[in-house]
């Protein structure tokens, strides 16, 4: 099916692209899932002034949980933030993995149904090979 559109230095041709489908959207609130992520922070933070690269190294973690689980409430637990302030404002470490868990929120009256958690998950050797995976609940 084409469709005809006025869209401007078209030079009046039709456009060819076929027409989207407005069908079920995905939603985040499917269900409670947690996943860990290794998150790339040196790229995140490059090019970033010296006094503020743990910071926005925080504020990146919030960002990616947020995209990835489709919560607008991301909450971070003091340990990983005591881990990206582990080598002070300036060298934050190069890559954190984190476990990223959608949960509800207890409070009624909260505008948002679901949160995602963050923490750090600890003793990780290398990061080399590492994927994303799902954690069963526990």
């Amino acid at each position: 099916e084409v469709v005809v559109t006025s869209r401007p230095f078209s030079g009046g041709q039709p456009s060819k692209m076929p027409k989207k489908d407005k069908g079920q959207k995905r939603s985040a609130a499917a269900d409670v899932v947690t996943r860990e992520y290794t998150i790339n922070l040196h790229k995140r933070i490059h090019g970033v002034g010296f006094k503020k690269r743990a910071p926005r190294a925080v504020n990146e973690i919030k960002k990616f949980a947020e995209k990835a689980m489709g919560t607008k409430d991301v909450r971070i637990e003091s340990d990983l933030n005591e881990f990206v302030w582990s080598h002070g404002v300036r060298n934050v470490p190069f890559r954190v993995r984190v476990r990223l868990a959608r949960k509800r929120n207890e409070n009624e009256e909260a505008a948002e149904k679901l949160y995602t958690l963050v923490s750090v998950v600890k003793n990780i050797a290398s990061f080399k090979g590492l994927l994303t995976s799902t954690v069963e609940s526990e």
